[in-house]
């Protein structure tokens, strides 16, 4: 394990992406901690600041970006180093405004564990990070709802695709099918509650100007 004394906060919704990573870096050696969202992470971060953040972006309360955001306006924790992992957040645009807030790296999911643990042994060997300054406010809120209106109106496209295939199509597998529409429902609704509360705050903030 590195020398650099501290713990790796692993933030995921998912329990069993939560119990692969938690397993695999324990066995490393690493100490380790885990939170299912934002919120639980946060509250976390203020008892020990951790090394290293490896977090999921979408999530629900508050998700990655938010996450980020909110660590990155923080002097104290401006500089703790995030990975993000994703299946959703996929496209260019995703990534560069992961970076514009301030992750440090990105990795898709499914996530290759040896990459993985080369990218965790990478950043714990620095002794310190270039982080972006931390971004306006309204800037932040304003890219964060075009990313959140971008995959809303994904889900809202593959929800009609899923739809239509299991009213035109017998020979497609309809349980794996509906499978695929609940997840996409499920995210769908998600992603409309964090929009409708990042309208919230862009109000907020163009009403306080």
């Amino acid at each position: 394990m590195n020398n650099r004394q501290g713990y790796l906060l692993i933030v995921e919704d998912d329990p069993d992406i939560l119990s692969l990573l938690d397993t695999t870096l324990e066995f490393k050696g690493y100490r380790v901690a885990t939170a299912r969202n934002g919120r639980e992470a946060l509250d976390l971060v203020q008892r020990e600041h951790p090394i290293l953040v490896i977090a999921d972006i979408m999530m629900p309360q508050l998700d990655g970006f938010g996450l980020v955001h909110r660590l990155r306006i923080n002097p104290d924790t401006r500089m703790i180093p995030v990975i993000f992992i994703t299946a959703t957040y996929v496209a260019e645009e995703d990534r560069a405004f992961a970076l514009r807030i301030g992750a440090t790296r990105f990795i898709q999911k499914p996530i290759e564990l040896e990459t993985f643990l080369e990218v965790v042994s990478e950043l714990l060997s620095k002794e310190a990070y270039t982080m972006p300054a931390p971004m306006d406010e309204f800037k932040f809120y304003d890219g964060y709802r075009e990313r959140l209106q971008a995959k809303l109106d994904e889900k809202v496209t593959q929800i009609a695709r899923d739809k239509h295939l299991l009213s035109t199509r017998p020979d497609v597998d309809n349980d794996e099918l509906q499978v695929s529409l609940w997840h996409a429902n499920r995210e769908k609704q998600e992603l409309q509650v964090l929009l409708d509360e990042i309208h919230k705050q862009i109000e907020r903030i163009s009403a306080e100007k």
